[in-house]
C-alpha cells in the first residue's frame, strides 16, 4: 500500500511535507487538491481535517500536522535518502526550535494576511489588521537572518525539516503580494534570507514540489 499523500496546493504545511518526502527519496501516492474546486469538502477529507489541510497515510497508519509528520519520516524511514533531522540531540533541538518560530511567529500572521487578502473583497480588508500581522511577520526575518549568518547555507548547514518548514511560509506571503503590493514582503527581505531562498529554489526536487495552480496563474 505505502505512502498516500493528500496536498492541497498552495498549503504552505502540505509543501512542507511534500518537499520532505522527496528530499528523503520516498516513493508515495499523491493526490493533489485545490480550495478552489471544493476538493477540501468531502465529507472523508473532512472529517480527517485538523486547522492545516494536510494528509498523511502511511500503510494505513493516517496522520496530519505536518511537524509531526516530519517527525514521522525520519523515525520510520531512517536510511532512506537525506536526513531531515540532524543525528545530535542538541542540533534536533535546534530543528525543532526552528520549526516552532515558524509554526507560531510566521505562521499566525500569515494566516491573517491569507484570510484577509484571498478569502474577502478588497473592499472588506481589514486594513489595520493586515499592517499589524505584516509587521509581525517581517519582524521574524531578523531573527532568520542572523541564524543563516551563523549556520551557513541552509538553517543546519545542509537542507532539512526547518528550511522545509519556512520556506513555504515565504512563498505564500509574496504571492499574497501580488494580490495586495503594498505587504511589500520581498523589500523586507535580507540578504542572507535572499541568498537562502535561491538556494531552495535550485534544489533538485523544487520544480516538482511547487504548487500546481501557481503555474497556472490562478
Amino acid at each position: 500500500m505505502g505512502i498516500k499523500f493528500s496536498c492541497a496546493s498552495g498549503s504552505p504545511y502540505a509543501w512542507r511535507v511534500w518537499l520532505a518526502l522527496e528530499h528523503k527519496a520516498l516513493p508515495y501516492e499523491l493526490e493533489e487538491m485545490t480550495f478552489s474546486t471544493g476538493d477540501l469538502q468531502q465529507p472523508e477529507l473532512v472529517a480527517m481535517q485538523a486547522r492545516k489541510v494536510k494528509i498523511f497515510d502511511d500503510d494505513g497508519f493516517a496522520m496530519y500536522e505536518s511537524q509531526v509528520i516530519l517527525e514521522y519520516l525520519e523515525d520510520a524511514y531512517p536510511n532512506s535518502g537525506n536526513r531531515l533531522f540532524p543525528a545530535d540531540v542538541r542540533q534536533r533541538g535546534l530543528v525543532r526550535r526552528y520549526i516552532r518560530y515558524a509554526d507560531v511567529y510566521l505562521a499566525q500572521a500569515l494566516e491573517t494576511m491569507v484570510d484577509e487578502i484571498l478569502f474577502k473583497t478588497a473592499a472588506k480588508w481589514n486594513s489595520e489588521l493586515i499592517i499589524e500581522a505584516r509587521t509581525t511577520f517581517m519582524k521574524e526575518f531578523v531573527y532568520f537572518e542572523q541564524q543563516l549568518q551563523l549556520n551557513g547555507d541552509f538553517l543546519m548547514g545542509t537542507p532539512g525539516a526547518a528550511d522545509f518548514s519556512l520556506y513555504p511560509m515565504i512563498a505564500v506571503a509574496l504571492r499574497l503580494e501580488l494580490t495586495e503590493p503594498d505587504l511589500a514582503i520581498r523589500d523586507g527581505i535580507g540578504p542572507r534570507v535572499r541568498a537562502w531562498m535561491k538556494r531552495m529554489e535550485a534544489l533538485p526536487y523544487y520544480e516538482k514540489t511547487y504548487p500546481p495552480h501557481w503555474r497556472l496563474g490562478s
